[in-house]
């Protein structure tokens, strides 16, 4: 098992994904939605793993829409690359969930780097002068 697969699984399902190619079909895929990665597999008993978007590699989930049947949103990778995924209205809004899932890593990877960035400075040399100069 990879680190990802180990992560807190958020949502567990079918999605379908509209492949690269020239004709767009969609395709029906199994989706595990982690703290840090949405995972897809090419079949149901997920052992062939297609793919893994990690969320650090999210840029945003644009482009929701909602017709009759399904619920359309698109991927946006920080590379821009642009992927599109449809759900059926029933399926509890992946779009959502991974939206959720982004804003959650973003802020914990905010609060780990303002963490670094703190002790850091604490263990600098200097850094208790610079404290005494700006205590009023």
């Amino acid at each position: 098992m990879s680190a990802s697969e180990l992560c807190k699984v958020l949502k567990e399902g079918e999605l379908e994904k509209r492949s690269d190619n020239l004709l767009q079909f969609w395709k029906r895929k199994t989706c595990v939605l982690t703290e840090d990665s949405l995972n897809i597999y090419a079949d149901s008993q997920k052992k062939s793993k297609s793919k893994e978007l990690k969320l650090q590699s999210i840029k945003k989930v644009d482009c929701v829409e909602r017709t009759g049947k399904f619920v359309y949103f698109t991927i946006v990778t920080t590379d821009n690359k642009e992927i599109d995924f449809r759900c059926t209205s029933e399926d509890n809004c992946w779009n959502a969930v991974i939206t959720m899932a982004l804003i959650d890593f973003q802020n914990r990877r905010a609060i780990q780097d303002f963490k670094t960035r703190q002790e850091t400075e604490s263990t600098s040399p200097g850094q208790q002068e610079r404290r005494l100069a700006r205590a009023p």
